[in-house]
């Protein structure tokens, strides 16, 4: 136990502890706030923010899209979760778990409601028929890797990410505990890939499960910690993710409902596939100064 904090007989909130998060974070559930979600023109209809989780639902759709499932077409909403709006009464309504991605499907009546992003992709592949094999073998190795990712991210995420990132300050303990972990998953992941291309017999909804958070991790798009990591040395892993990253749909995918980084690469909302010629943050704002 540390010197410096013996836990009480009984755990307060305290939000002024709760570092870059404090805002955002808190031990209940329920909305804060009423408010409903927009509605676009498409059956599905999408309330996310292009974090990892939520990547992996637009890459899903823009891969669907690709290989000619046109039922796929979607609206995409930004869900801010920065400001709150996961936390509205209409997304809470979708998720009572207030995290993105959260899905509606309009083309049921009442529309079908699917939140977690795994649940998201496997909804979307058994609606489509795609990217989850029919084989019971395959299909079962498949499963087993997004309920691996799954399990696995939240050390990555909740864990490495947010001591090494986001704490108020350094700590050795959780930092040593949460990269010894993600080395570990790195390890598994590198071991599996050898001699192979997917995570499966094909590509599949378990590499867009996992490629987001791995994936990106070994890009140095996660948290700086590329170097910290020694993500170089797991080869097999770097070259599944550099040729996930060169798919036009996971290009398009990263781009939908992004609220930072480059301005070219952000499309905050997406409601057809015109958008990504039209309507990226670039071209919003140069048009509002009349450029």
């Amino acid at each position: 136990m540390s010197d410096t904090y013996t836990p009480p007989k009984v755990w307060k909130w305290d939000q002024e502890s709760g570092g870059k998060f404090a805002s955002i974070n808190r031990p209940i559930a329920g909305p804060t706030h009423d408010k409903e979600l927009p509605v676009g023109k498409h059956p599905l209809q999408l309330y996310s923010l292009a974090t990892p989780n939520g990547v992996k639902a637009t890459v899903m759709l823009e891969e669907l899209l690709a290989k000619g499932h046109s039922g796929a077409e979607y609206d995409a909403w930004l869900i801010n979760i920065g400001e709150g709006d996961q936390f509205g009464s209409g997304f809470v309504d979708i998720n009572p778990n207030s995290k993105i991605p959260a899905l509606a499907d309009h083309s049921m009546d009442p529309p079908l409601h699917v939140f977690e992003s795994a649940s998201i992709l496997f909804y979307l592949a058994e609606k489509f028929g795609a990217f989850l094999p029919t084989e019971t073998r395959a299909r079962t190795e498949v499963m087993n890797w997004v309920m691996w990712q799954m399990g696995s991210a939240p050390y990555l995420g909740g864990g490495f990410g947010h001591f090494y990132a986001y704490a108020p300050e350094k700590w050795q303990y959780p930092i040593d505990r949460f990269a010894m972990e993600t080395k570990r998953q790195l390890d598994v992941l590198n071991r599996h890939l050898d001699g192979r291309e997917f995570m499966g017999e094909e590509y599949s909804i378990a590499d867009m499960a996992i490629w987001p958070w791995y994936g990106q991790l070994v890009l140095g798009r996660l948290y700086s910690a590329g170097e910290f990591l020694d993500v170089d040395s797991y080869e097999n892993v770097v070259r599944w993710a550099k040729a996930i990253d060169a798919r036009p749909a996971v290009q398009r995918g990263r781009m939908v409902n992004r609220a930072f980084g480059e301005l070219h690469t952000q499309l905050r909302e997406r409601h057809d596939a015109s958008d990504f010629d039209t309507k990226t943050q670039d071209k919003i704002e140069a048009a509002e100064k009349g450029d």
